[in-house]
């Protein structure tokens, strides 16, 4: 295969060739072969990632594949194009970054099972998007919802933090919504590829984060992947990770939001919970009767769901 080795708008970096950068996006596109997989091969390879991309059934079983994953693989394989990844890619003007690069946000690099490949549309800034909290809750939300997530919002965003959320109804949209009217920033992590928008209402709200180079979206997911209820845990890992700590302005009990609290605390961040008249403060989850039971319901929701990072 050969690709023009030179920097491109989609990656700026020079940590990998973009012979190597191929491989990487494709292994991202195989089913089966997420962060744990991907360092393992790369390790059995010592880094060559072409040589694992082309590796034979008893080379990738020396690599401690099992021989479903290694059908899989080779399935999967003989369906996708590294060259073909790269230049779908250039057309739609979407970034790469890989953990090899300088770019790759700190706090998500390092959680467990960090996710090896990034896509990104908009403008990501490392030295401002430091200051982030995420903000998360339910998609049906109430007038005192709304109400306190527009503040809460606006208010970060006066003061310079990012605001990070998921791009979902209800809550996610008011706080993108929120930070951008105020002239604030906001990260939208998405459960799909950056070509399939979810839900496709906010499809304006997507274009409104990129155009207005104050925010971005971003995705582990490469492009052409629908929205999966199995792939909004691995997103809501990101949110967190993100983050220094997490907001959850309204959730109910059966609220897909604790799932990301649930990360939160298992990445040690600090999690806040609205109470249900904000004149009753406003104080971190750690520790309190009540937080108490916060804490439990998100280890029930993260849970609930079967979450792979293989």
């Amino acid at each position: 295969m050969e690709v023009f080795d030179g920097p491109t708008h989609y990656y700026p970096s020079d940590a990998l060739s973009l012979d190597e950068l191929a491989y990487w996006v494709a292994f991202s596109r195989i089913t089966g072969i997420g962060p744990v997989r991907f360092k393992l091969l790369l390790d059995y390879f010592q880094e060559d990632v072409e040589a694992a991309w082309k590796a034979d059934t008893k080379e990738l079983a020396q690599a401690g594949l099992d021989q479903k994953m290694i059908d899989s693989f080779l399935m999967q394989r003989a369906k996708t194009d590294p060259q073909l990844e790269l230049e779908k890619l250039e057309r739609m003007r979407i970034r790469v970054i890989t953990l090899k690069d300088k770019d790759y946000p700190v706090r998500l690099r390092d959680i467990n099972h960090a996710p090896p490949v990034l896509y990104v549309a908009g403008s990501l800034k490392k030295e401002e998007d430091s200051f982030a909290l995420g903000v998360v809750g339910t998609r049906k939300v109430s007038a005192y919802g709304r109400q306190v997530t527009e503040q809460f919002a606006k208010e970060l965003a006066d003061g310079r933090v990012t605001v990070i959320s998921g791009l979902a109804q209800g809550v996610d949209t008011i706080a993108h919504t929120a930070a951008l009217d105020a002239g604030g920033r906001t990260i939208a992590v998405l459960g799909s590829g950056l070509d399939i928008i979810y839900p496709a209402d906010n499809l304006n709200l997507a274009r409104r984060i990129v155009e207005s180079q104050r925010g971005a979206l971003i995705t582990e997911f490469p492009l052409g992947v629908k929205p999966d209820g199995r792939n909004f845990p691995a997103r809501n890992r990101i949110i967190s990770a993100l983050s220094c700590g997490v907001l959850i302005t309204e959730a109910p009990k059966q609220s897909g939001a604790l799932i990301t609290a649930g990360f939160a605390l298992e990445q040690g961040r600090d999690v806040f919970a609205v109470p249900n008249s904000i004149s009753d403060g406003f104080e971190p989850v750690h520790g309190t009767s009540a937080d108490r039971n916060t804490n439990s319901l998100a280890r029930q929701r993260r849970r609930a769901y079967s979450v792979s990072f293989t």
